[in-house]
């Protein structure tokens, strides 16, 4: 959970700015497909990453259905999944079946033991590519209500699928002890397979790769 902060901490920026809402059912993303209009067991956490929780004593596996209007990647194995089926996944002990969704940007930090502990001075991008997409990252000091008078930063992260490009957008407001140099790792998955890591050198002005 604390290697995806800066994922989890962009959403919580967009619940108080935007009336974002994080635990979504896939009817509010996916209304246009008439199967998932009853589901109550899995659900998005934020725009891209599926959750399937098992409620079953003893499962090991369980059904979950993909929404129709993309393919979906396994969190952990990069493995690809056509959208609109109903498949049985694995579920062993130690983790929870998650998938995300194709098109997607995933900011990725450090291990740490709470949210406070180091600022992220490199980030990974993992794009879920297959289509366009985007994704604002949020940053505050984190310890204060200081976001409340503007004291916070955005940057847009927006994949070209077609191009095979990655636009860094440039750094919008600032705070107290921001880094204002810093690193992102790019990794982009594709047809189950990552490709090696692009080190990106970023000082707040808009880079495209």
């Amino acid at each position: 959970r604390y290697t995806l902060m800066p994922y989890i901490y962009s959403l919580v920026g967009m619940t108080h700015f935007d009336d974002y809402t994080i635990m979504r059912p896939l009817v509010m993303d996916f209304a246009s497909d008439k199967n998932v209009l009853n589901i109550g067991d899995q659900y998005m956490f934020g725009p891209s990453i599926l959750v399937s929780p098992v409620y079953t004593y003893g499962a090991r596996s369980r059904q979950l259905y993909f929404p129709s209007t993309s393919g979906w990647y396994d969190f952990y194995s990069g493995q690809f999944v056509s959208g609109g089926q109903q498949i049985e996944v694995d579920a062993p002990y130690e983790r929870i079946p998650l998938y995300v969704k194709e098109g997607s940007i995933i900011p990725v930090g450090p291990h740490i033991q709470y949210s406070t502990e180091v600022q992220p001075e490199l980030v990974t991008l993992f794009i879920y590519a297959g289509r366009d997409a985007s994704f604002t990252l949020y940053e505050d000091e984190g310890t204060n209500y200081n976001y409340e008078k503007g004291k916070f930063s955005t940057i847009r992260f927006t994949w070209n699928d077609k191009a095979q490009k990655l636009t860094i957008g440039a750094v919008h407001g600032s705070y107290p002890g921001m880094i204002t140099d810093r690193k992102f790792n790019v990794v982009i998955i594709r047809n189950g397979a990552a490709a090696p890591a692009q080190t990106v050198e970023y000082n707040g002005a808009e880079v495209t790769i």
